[in-house]
């Protein structure tokens, strides 16, 4: 009998996640390279790993991570969401209205929301999307 799996997806920034738990024993995989090795420091690890600790999934999940465009920062931050999501599909057969839901819990740690905030357009006759070219009185 094949593994359950969850798929979920996340975005943030300019970066798209696609994210598959299965379970397992806490291996996380970043197209198809450990977690450890793809992001360049711990602090971005310990950021995407925020929905398995608030849920104290931490050593219950295998997490299979398609991740593409951005930065190491956007692209965290999609991860993260889509295991907060991919967490919720997992969780979907339970009773929301109790407080140990997983659903519950993200929420109240702000990790369910999308962060909408993308790069603003460059506007013609200015030399950033606001900056505009310094004034010269004389």
């Amino acid at each position: 009998m094949a593994k359950q799996v969850w798929t979920a997806t996340g975005r943030r920034k300019r970066s798209s996640a696609t994210v598959r738990i299965t379970g397992g024993t806490g291996n996380i995989t970043v197209n198809g390279i450990d977690v450890n090795e793809y992001f360049p420091n711990q602090i971005l690890v310990m950021d995407l790993r925020q929905p398995l600790e608030a849920t104290d999934n931490i050593n219950r999940f295998d997490i299979d991570v398609n991740v593409k465009g951005g930065g190491y920062s956007g692209q965290a931050g999609a991860i993260r969401l889509g295991i907060a999501r991919a967490l919720l599909k997992f969780d979907a057969n339970t009773d929301q209205t109790r407080e140990d839901s997983y659903r519950k819990i993200l929420k109240s740690n702000g990790l369910i929301t999308r962060d909408a905030r993308v790069k603003e357009r460059k506007k013609y006759g200015l030399k950033k999307a606001r900056r505009a070219p310094q004034f010269s009185k004389r």
